[in-house]
């Protein structure tokens, strides 16, 4: 366990932090994980009360897939919570294959974006350490989603994401993203 997490360890110090609060974001994450604190939820649904979650978020040029999500009543990008014993990247595969039902190529690139927020909806009242992972999607492309997970999923244009009604950080996502990578292109 010690391997793995070093691994995570190493996976939130490759973040270049885009701001201030990413900053003390990434400079939180890593204090808890030298502490020894348990990392992973293991007892749905929120022991121990801050956990490691991988979000994913297929970008098609300058559009985003969101899932309306049922229990926290937001649009969000997809993703999981990390397993015990499992690297966040891994989550990342499993949780596609879950919730989208897609498969992943190649491995996912180190995370762009690091937040830590207070969960809302059916099951608020943790926080969640997400990892923000980017993946090339096609917005075009059939999807077959989890429909006990979601309501429904759908692009979005940046500059047309619900931002009222999604993660606190989706915003700041957007923001990087933008200056960080580009999927195809812009229409």
């Amino acid at each position: 366990m010690k391997d793995i997490r070093n691994a995570i360890r190493a996976e939130v110090s490759s973040i270049e932090a885009c701001d201030a609060l990413e900053l003390a974001h990434r400079d939180d994450t890593l204090a808890w994980i030298d502490s020894g604190a348990e990392l992973c939820r293991i007892h749905k649904p929120a022991t121990p009360p801050k956990h490691l979650v991988s979000y994913f978020v297929l970008v098609d040029g300058d559009h985003v897939l969101l899932v309306d999500h049922k229990k926290a009543e937001l649009w969000l990008p997809t993703g999981g919570h990390v397993e015990p014993g499992e690297h966040p990247r891994s989550t990342v595969a499993r949780e596609l294959a879950e919730e989208l039902k897609l498969a992943l190529d190649e491995p996912p690139e180190a995370p762009l974006l690091l937040t830590v927020s207070e969960t809302v909806g059916t099951t608020a009242g943790h926080t969640d350490v997400s990892l923000w992972y980017v993946l090339k999607g096609d917005r075009h492309a059939r999807l077959d989603f989890d429909t006990e997970e979601f309501h429904s999923v759908r692009w979005f244009h940046f500059d047309d994401a619900p931002l009222d009604r999604s993660d606190p950080h989706l915003s700041r996502f957007l923001r990087k993203l933008a200056t960080h990578h580009t999927f195809g292109p812009k229409s």
